[in-house]
């Protein structure tokens, strides 16, 4: 159904959405301090990016597909139908997640060295459960990608450049992710590169994510399928921009910054699709 370029260029989208966790480890493992203005500025533009492509662009197109197989009206009902099956999809693994291991939860680079001293010496029951406690940040940031590659990979499959924005925006979504599974790894390991590499393979959950969802759908695609599909992914995105980019913007920064970005984010996403037309 899909030209081999266009599945190669999705799936190079999500490799790369994904692999951005390893930027967020790379500030952990390079840096000893967290720029926390830069991080709210560039949460709110992703989650300003996430909003207008959701609300303008993936809704519409969603029910679009819909109609033209099974009328408007009931398309209309299928749309919101998806939208919100994606958005309840998101909140369940954010809500079987526990709270402390959860990747949402934010950690600071300092953290690693004000710490380090604590660190346990021994493989006793403390140094277990720090280890238990890096090893499911690391999962929980796996369960998290699924849906975002999915996400990534539906919208590069059908329109090219709306997966370019949709990346992006979620390449930036993973740079905090990197930084908050790499604090526990790093005292549950005790070092730095292991922290950086275990975080790093985390994020490729990404294109994991993306391929489990192409090779168990594609053989069902259709245009109905696809607006169920993409409107679910409109649900997903508005459900991380609203519950994990904007009150992590808030918190890494000042309020302005934080909508600062995500004005910046629409705007940007706007003239692009205005370019595009």
């Amino acid at each position: 159904m899909f030209e081999t370029d266009t599945v190669l260029y999705a799936f190079g989208l999500t490799l790369l959405a994904g692999l951005s966790t390893g930027i967020g480890s790379g500030i952990a493992f390079f840096t000893r301090q967290t720029n926390t203005r830069f991080l709210s500025l560039a949460l709110g533009f992703s989650a300003g990016v996430m909003l207008y492509v959701s609300f303008v662009e993936i809704f519409p197109k969603a029910r679009a597909a819909l109609g033209a197989e099974i009328g408007p009206d009931l398309a209309y009902w299928y749309t919101v139908a998806g939208f919100f099956g994606g958005l309840l999809l998101i909140a369940g693994i954010d809500k079987f997640v526990p709270e402390y291991e959860n990747p949402h939860m934010l950690h600071s680079v300092e953290e690693m060295d004000s710490g380090v001293e604590q660190l346990p010496k021994n493989e006793g029951h403390d140094f277990a459960k720090l280890k238990r406690t890096g090893m499911m940040a690391a999962l929980a940031i796996a369960i998290h990608n699924f849906p975002e590659g999915l996400a990534t990979l539906t919208a590069a499959l059908t329109d090219p450049e709306l997966g370019f924005a949709i990346a992006v925006a979620v390449a930036i979504h993973n740079i905090p992710e990197g930084i908050a599974v790499s604090v526990p790894l790093f005292y549950a390991t005790g070092s730095r590169k292991k922290a950086f590499f275990l975080s790093l393979l985390s994020g490729l959950a990404e294109p994991v994510g993306a391929m489990v969802g192409y090779f168990l759908l594609m053989p069902f695609f259709s245009p109905a399928v696809f607006g169920v599909l993409f409107a679910s992914v409109a649900g997903i995105m508005v459900f991380i921009s609203l519950d994990q980019l904007l009150p992590a913007a808030e918190e890494y920064g000042e309020h302005h910054l934080c909508t600062y970005g995500l004005v910046a984010g629409m705007a940007v996403m706007a003239f692009s699709l205005l370019l595009l037309e």
